[in-house]
């Protein structure tokens, strides 16, 4: 259609614009939060160009409701200001159908932002952060102390004094086995254990069995029956924000056969997907507010866009912290922000000039 045509020329310049200008200052925001440590830890210019340059994806990402936010809003203010709307209502075609473009946009955006985050967003995050991490001389710790961690379905418990990662050793090791009823197998108990590329090694082991309702404690020589990755056992330093969809949904179920708490992990997975549908969301309140501003169309449409960034984040932030403490379910916490503002968006757009 003509119009269709002609309303996403109109979108599109404004658009690339916006989306230039917002995520060049979510850039500047994360340089200059870092820019004193970087000083003084005499980072070389180049290495913060790189640092800067690898969280530009992630720019774009945070940059892309609020942009398309801001282009529609200006875009239709625009042709309301300058009579074009009164004329296409005048035609006869519906609001919401001569709007149906920018609808499209919006849910293209959702379905690309979703990959885009995937396969660019998390490789170029993961080495910025790597990079400032080495430069400001945060690695973390990988090694961990009293270990509890349940695997094969509950029916194996280790009990670990102390992870060495570098070495790959279990220091004071006990080693709990039981029966799909919970009922005790064995229970385990070694000085320490070495990774052997592809068992643990147990030394100075004992093992406590019952024969014939009698406790049995004798040497365990067998050393070739746990074969539970090193990694589990390392101290949960995992970002899931650093992870692809399909990994973070593969950190859950680890973290629930390990026994580990996911509480966090899961919201974060969830977010992932309800983060996808901001901009179709966004695209659905600019329509309702596109046709309110006559004048001063380009100060009211970016009042009005930073206005929504902001309740939206602060909501976001709000909910996913109370998931991550578990007061919420999961669930609730990533989607509640998007089921609100779907609201919103549906109720002001009855009120939408026609």
């Amino acid at each position: 259609m003509i119009l269709d045509r002609y309303l996403t020329r109109q979108f599109l310049p404004i658009f690339a614009v916006a989306i230039s200008m917002f995520a060049f200052v979510l850039s500047l925001i994360d340089l200059f939060a870092n820019l004193a440590r970087y000083l003084n830890y005499e980072v070389p210019v180049k290495t913060i160009m790189q640092i800067c340059f690898f969280y530009l994806p992630k720019s774009f990402s945070y940059a892309l409701p609020i942009s398309l936010l801001f282009a529609a809003a200006y875009t239709l203010g625009d042709l309301y200001a300058k009579n074009e709307l009164t004329i296409i209502f005048s035609s006869g075609i519906p609001f919401w159908r001569f709007s149906m473009s920018l609808v499209l946009i919006g849910l293209l955006s959702s379905v690309l932002s979703f990959y885009f985050d995937d396969l660019v967003v998390i490789p170029t995050l993961k080495i910025k952060n790597n990079l400032s991490r080495r430069v400001l001389h945060q690695l973390r710790p990988e090694n961990n102390s009293d270990v509890v961690i349940k695997a094969r379905n509950g029916q194996l418990i280790y009990s670990v004094d102390y992870y060495d990662h570098v070495n790959l050793i279990l220091n004071g090791v006990s080693i709990i086995e039981v029966d799909p009823n919970g009922e005790l197998i064995s229970h385990i108990r070694a000085q320490s254990a070495a990774w052997n590329e592809t068992y643990w090694e147990l030394r100075n082991a004992v093992i406590y069995q019952y024969e014939n309702e009698m406790l049995r404690i004798r040497p365990y020589t067998e050393s070739t029956s746990y074969r539970e990755h090193p990694d589990i056992f390392r101290r949960n330093a995992v970002n899931v924000e650093e992870l692809s969809a399909r990994d973070a949904g593969l950190l859950v179920s680890d973290l629930k056969a390990a026994g580990l708490p996911t509480v966090e992990a899961l919201a974060n997975y969830y977010h992932r997907f309800s983060f996808a549908v901001a901009p179709f969301i966004v695209m659905v309140l600019s329509i309702s507010m596109g046709g309110r501003f006559r004048k001063n169309i380009l100060l009211m449409s970016l009042f009005a866009s930073l206005s929504v960034a902001v309740v939206f984040y602060i909501m976001e932030m709000i909910s996913m912290t109370m998931a991550g403490l578990g007061y919420i379910h999961p669930f609730i916490g990533a989607w509640f922000p998007i089921i609100s503002f779907i609201v919103i968006g549906l109720f002001m757009l009855q009120g939408a000039k026609t």
